[in-house]
């Protein structure tokens, strides 16, 4: 029966106070391990170099509910989540561009708990702090054994350049990984099936900014252990409403169930 509730049952909206997003660029054999029967990974080809790229988005969401209930009992919460980019084909040849999620982490038990029983982002508690100050945005995140401490300060005076050393040739290809995209994977072992959760928004104008990551050390684990990330993009946006649809069963070929 569990298994039945963890397909994202139930729609969600919210507001997006801050939203930065860091892509981090691997050699695609790195990341393809870690996709789930019937995704594809989401790559980009430089220097003849086929990449993968991981995000981590931190979030400062405003008045998260459900889409029937008001806003005065909504949620102020601060969220990570490390998304690695993804594809599902279906048979018809329509290509579905969403992200396969590692790690959420969220101060709220309540929504640690709620997250882990509704869907399968995998929610861990830490201590997530965020700060703006002039045109400074921090965010920090500690958790209990390091395994996903982050502190990064983005400049949002203005628009900035691509990190140095990033794969993408120009920021019309990094916008294509900047994330969030318009959906969700998350593979149900039990009968083979694939959830697909669509996300919906308003105006969506991210902008590139210079980032200063001090401290992230989920790359340093599990299947990353001994890679070097390369920081590819860093896309913030800010004052957007935003909603996930209840999530949509799939066979892992891409045909509704």
């Amino acid at each position: 029966m569990k298994h039945l509730l963890r397909r994202h049952p139930i729609p969600l909206r919210t507001h997006f106070a801050h939203s930065l997003v860091l892509t981090y660029a691997f050699p695609a054999d790195v990341l393809r391990p870690l996709l789930t029967p019937g995704l594809e990974l989401d790559t980009y080809t430089a220097g003849g170099q086929e990449y993968g790229f991981a995000a981590v988005a931190l979030v400062d969401l405003r008045a998260l509910r459900p889409p029937f209930a008001p806003r005065v009992l909504g949620t102020d919460q601060l969220m990570t989540g490390y998304r690695v980019f993804t594809r599902l084909r279906t048979p018809g040849g329509r290509t579905m561009r969403g992200l396969r999620i590692l790690r959420s982490d969220t101060s709220s038990r309540v929504l640690a708990l709620g997250g882990n029983v509704l869907t399968r982002y995998h929610y861990q508690l830490a201590r997530l702090g965020c700060r703006l100050t002039d045109d400074r945005l921090e965010f920090a995140v500690r958790t209990r054994d390091a395994s996903a401490d982050l502190l990064v300060a983005a400049d949002l005076r203005g628009a900035a350049a691509l990190p140095e050393g990033s794969p993408f040739a120009t920021e019309r290809d990094a916008r294509r990984f900047a994330g969030p995209l318009p959906y969700t994977f998350e593979y149900e072992p039990r009968d083979d099936s694939v959830t697909v959760v669509k996300a919906y928004r308003t105006h969506w104008a991210p902008r590139q900014v210079a980032v200063d990551v001090r401290r992230l050390t989920f790359f340093e684990h599990g299947a990353f252990a001994g890679t070097r990330p390369l920081l590819a993009n860093a896309f913030h946006v800010a004052g957007v409403d935003y909603g996930w649809h209840a999530g949509v069963r799939h066979r892992t070929d891409g045909s509704r169930i």
